[in-house]
């Protein structure tokens, strides 16, 4: 996550004005994703996450008002980092398919070094439902952009809708579960090269010309 993506997690009047604010800002949110991520929301404290930050109490009162908020900050935040490792994988314009399965094999490496990333937002469903909500709508979206410029390229068949979208997100996030949080045992390049030729051949038999 960008600095200004930071600061647009926490409410104006409290955004840091200088650079040793955002250093601190930064250190409070990845501390609370470990505090959230092992513990859970109901049983992570602010005091914890001070503590694993390193940080006074007061410094996180500079920038949050309770638990609830900081939680919903790092949810933002935690969606900023994912949207950075897929745009970090396509660097280069690739073809449509091929943007697909860098985009996957981006998150699964991102998803790899944050697992607690998958507890958050399941956490999140309940105790902010809009923020889970935006968080899947957002991801959703960027992918049915893609697909609508592989449409535009001609790379892609036509008629691919926002369904198709959430389908192909709803592949990568299980794919996420499985292959980065449960067991690291197939490396994301290949789990992701496996989910592109789901998308590139389908599961259907191919049929065979016999004279």
């Amino acid at each position: 996550m960008t600095t200004a993506d930071a600061r647009e997690s926490t409410p104006s009047s409290k955004a840091p004005r200088t650079e040793r604010g955002r250093k601190t800002l930064r250190k409070l949110l990845d501390a609370a994703a470990i505090e959230f991520g092992e513990k859970g929301f109901h049983e992570a404290s602010i005091t914890g996450i001070t503590r694993r930050a390193g940080t006074a109490l007061g410094s996180f009162y500079t920038y949050f008002d309770s638990k609830d908020e900081i939680f919903r900050a790092l949810v933002d935040d935690l969606s900023g980092k994912v949207r950075e490792a897929a745009r970090d994988a396509l660097q280069s314009e690739l073809p449509a398919l091929e943007t697909e399965r860098a985009a996957l094999a981006g998150f699964l490496s991102f998803a790899r070094e944050h697992k607690e990333i998958y507890r958050i937002i399941d956490e999140c469903e309940f105790v902010d439902p809009q923020s889970f909500r935006h968080h899947y709508e957002t991801t959703a979206r960027r992918i049915h952009e893609r697909l609508e410029e592989g449409m535009n390229r001609g790379e892609l068949r036509e008629g691919l809708g926002e369904a198709h979208a959430w389908a192909i997100m709803g592949m990568n996030v299980f794919l996420g579960l499985r292959y980065a949080v449960w067991s690291e045992e197939a490396a994301p390049e290949e789990v992701a090269e496996l989910a592109n030729s789901i998308l590139r051949d389908g599961i259907a038999p191919r049929s065979s010309n016999k004279g």
